[in-house]
């Protein structure tokens, strides 16, 4: 099957472009019609709604992130042509683009509309596995009589859709399991649709280096390397028993990765295990009321995170990294789940309080975890059923007139 990604009509194998609207953008493989396991990825997902929302910045190259100690959140393609990347230092990015436009994160905005691309997904399909805010696989098995098209241009004419309605563009990835559909949406962006099918996939795989695999970090590279793994070609042509014998559970999944087979079904109900924010200092700070200041905003980001996907959670963590770059990290069980900014924030000063005193620190982060259904929690007794409408109360504020409109006291400076 051949079709034009743009209008979905028919097309020869051989043609250069379709005949029916002349797009160049055509969409081809010999397993295309039988493939139904996709990941969709929105492509450079923040920058690209700063630029929807700023068409001057359209040509120009943009950072999402903050503070020359911080890192990328995201990079448009442009920036990407300079060398920058995400979670690349922000000095490291603005010495290699010192052009760029740098805009603070909004979470908020882009949570909005992670959900509005969510539930696109989901009237293509009830199998939907969220990986983050901008990325998911689905499942379009048997959907076919549904949408009275195959998945292919089931996925093509969403891909359409998302960018008429949200101003944003995904790129997509078609195969016939999770880890092929992964590398698949990398293959060909922005705006991308790629296809590979199991039957080509060890050839693929073989030259790439084995840190491709995912889940093999540096450290795992390293000791492949040292026993002579350096490529995924090495691992196919070892024994599973010996990868087994050596590695244990970790060897055989491995195998079975170099040769392209993963049997993980796309799973709707995979649970989000936490919700945390953190920021890196412009200088290290060691005393208490400035860590305090900073610590009250991420508290408002994890409530506002937690609030959008109706979670509230009852573990309460935080993180701090000193100037030498030692990572701490204390935790607290709450009595009861919230998802209120105030009590994530006394929890997480109760923490810090024990921390201050002497040592410099260059990141402070905190987050929720053990997380459940928000409904009815923070209401339990009379003082947290006021906090929560006080909570709710500012948060309509903002939305109408933006987060300046309330100012938490702490934040201003004695």
């Amino acid at each position: 099957m051949s079709f034009c990604r743009d209008c979905l009509a028919d097309v020869p194998p051989a043609a250069a472009r379709c005949r029916a609207c002349r797009s160049p953008r055509l969409a081809r493989h010999p397993a295309i019609d039988r493939l139904a396991i996709a990941h969709v990825d929105c492509d450079a997902f923040y920058a690209t709604i700063e630029k929807r929302d700023d068409p001057s910045l359209r040509d120009k190259p943009v950072i999402v992130g903050g503070g020359r100690r911080g890192v990328v959140a995201a990079c448009c393609y442009v920036a990407r042509t300079f060398g920058v990347r995400s979670a690349m230092p922000m000095f490291d990015a603005l010495r290699r683009c010192p052009h760029a436009v740098v805009i603070r994160p909004n979470m908020a905005k882009y949570a909005e509309v992670g959900r509005a691309v969510r539930r696109a997904m989901l009237a293509l399909t009830p199998l939907v596995e969220p990986m983050s805010i901008d990325e998911a696989f689905l499942d379009l098995t048997g959907t076919e009589r549904l949408h009275g098209l195959p998945p292919a241009k089931v996925l093509a004419r969403f891909a359409l859709q998302v960018e008429r309605a949200f101003g944003i563009t995904v790129s997509i990835g078609l195969s016939a399991n999770k880890f092929l559909a992964k590398i698949a949406s990398d293959l060909d962006k922005p705006r991308g649709f790629a296809v590979l099918a199991a039957e080509e996939a060890p050839a693929f795989l073989a030259p790439k280096p084995v840190g491709f695999i995912y889940g093999v970090g540096a450290a795992s590279a390293a000791r492949l390397a040292a026993d002579g793994f350096h490529t995924i070609a090495d691992l196919q042509r070892a024994a599973a028993g010996d990868l087994a014998r050596r590695y244990g559970e970790e060897g055989l999944r491995l195998w079975r990765l170099a040769h392209g087979i993963d049997e993980r079904r796309v799973n709707p109900d995979r649970e989000t295990k936490s919700i945390s924010a953190e920021t890196t200092f412009e200088r290290d700070i060691r005393e208490r009321r400035p860590l305090e200041q900073a610590l009250w905003p991420l508290a408002e980001k994890v409530s506002e995170r937690l609030k959008a996907a109706a979670l509230a959670g009852s573990t309460v963590t935080l993180k701090l990294k000193s100037a030498d770059f030692k990572l701490r990290t204390r935790a607290r069980a709450l009595g009861a789940p919230t998802q209120l900014a105030a009590r994530i924030y006394a929890a997480g000063r109760d923490l810090l309080a024990r921390e201050v005193g002497g040592t410099s620190f260059r990141l402070i982060g905190i987050g929720v975890s053990r997380l459940q259904d928000a409904a009815g929690q923070d209401l339990d007794d009379l003082l947290e059923r006021r906090s929560a409408q006080v909570e709710q109360a500012v948060d309509r504020l903002r939305a109408r007139f933006g987060r300046g409109a309330v100012v938490r006291g702490l934040m201003i400076d004695e």
